[in-house]
């Protein structure tokens, strides 16, 4: 039997699941499912560190990023999909990770300074939030992910990770954990409604997998497009246009949005046009996605069952890891 390579991702139950979130992993995990050994976990603890007064909030979006997962054609009995909190595991691993390194090393992360910066937080940083790419290495490491699907911004946390393994293979002399590699989507990021390089619930702009049609049509009457083009007769800018990035997203009929790429560059072709295109080929991908959500949504206990069973999973084989990690410390008392 050929060795599967393994992939670990996941998300932040701090909202339900967006466009963004589709074309940035959710559609490459159901490729993956097929060809690889997968685990998904669903990082409440992660989502904690910036949303530890609301935790309610954490509880009720496990549910709902479940059912985005299982929508979209996640597959339970092909991918394990568990609860952070519910390995216990990988909460020791991370306190063995944190002894291996330095707070300027955690301080320098490129990605936890610009964080830190857009959440305003000054000198006022959550510790667990400063400590949220160890606790990660912790997730990816616990199962020996060969692969890390996520965005090019997470690179410096799978860099971070790869020290971390190397430093405790290298110290306690034993080749316990595994290296992982970052794979990033093509669609690493679709932008917002509103033209803003990130699509986000907090910042209103977002498309989410669970919209209505009407909040659907609505949103993309809305879109942001060429500010340039105000009359129709007038050249439009494609490039950085997000009508024509989600076309190149979502779109199904690639020969008709070239030719309308063209003729919007050329003039000639108003932005309604291109958004009623836009709005057919969203409706059309999103309407069955929505109809198994809604299904499912039906029996949240069964739901909850696959993570049940995901986790049950999850913790056998986040257990072995740290067996194979405390001997290799001599602590396996």
């Amino acid at each position: 039997m050929s060795y599967k390579k393994v992939i670990l991702t996941g998300d932040r139950p701090t909202g339900k699941l967006h466009l963004g979130h589709y074309v940035g992993s959710l559609a490459a995990r159901v490729k993956m499912q097929e060809t690889h050994t997968q685990f998904v976990i669903i990082a409440d603890m992660q989502g904690l560190t910036d949303h530890a007064h609301e935790p309610q909030k954490i509880r009720e979006n496990v549910l709902e990023v479940a059912l985005d997962y299982l929508a979209v054609g996640i597959d339970p009995k092909k991918t394990t999909i568990f609860v952070q909190s519910l390995v216990p595991a990988l909460s020791e691993m991370t306190v063995y990770f944190l002894n291996l390194i330095t707070w300027n090393r955690l301080k320098h992360n490129p990605t936890i300074k610009l964080e830190i910066q857009q959440k305003g937080y000054g000198e006022e940083v959550p510790a667990g939030f400063m400590i949220y790419p160890v606790s990660q290495a912790a997730d990816i490491t616990a199962f020996k992910a060969d692969l890390v699907p996520a965005g090019e911004d997470q690179t410096p946390i799978i860099e971070q990770t790869v020290e971390l393994v190397r430093k405790f293979n290298r110290l306690y002399r034993k080749d316990v954990l595994v290296e992982p590699q970052i794979v990033t989507s093509q669609f690493a990021r679709l932008p917002g409604t509103d033209g803003r390089a990130k699509m986000s619930k907090s910042l209103g702009n977002a498309i989410f997998l669970s919209d209505s049609p009407d909040e659907v049509v609505k949103k993309v009457k809305g879109m942001y497009t060429d500010p340039g083009h105000l009359r129709v007769e007038d050249p439009g800018k494609v490039e950085g246009n997000p009508v024509f990035t989600y076309l190149d997203a979502f779109g199904s009929d690639v020969g008709k949005i070239e030719e309308m790429k063209a003729h919007y560059a050329k003039g000639g072709l108003g932005d309604s046009v291109v958004k009623r295109f836009l709005l057919e080929q969203l409706l059309a991908f999103l309407e069955p996605i929505r109809k198994r959500r809604e299904e499912l949504a039906k029996d949240p206990h069964q739901v909850m069952q696959y993570l049940h069973a995901g986790t049950e999973h999850a913790n056998r084989v986040a257990s072995t890891t740290l067996a194979e990690m405390r001997s290799a410390m001599g602590i396996d008392y």
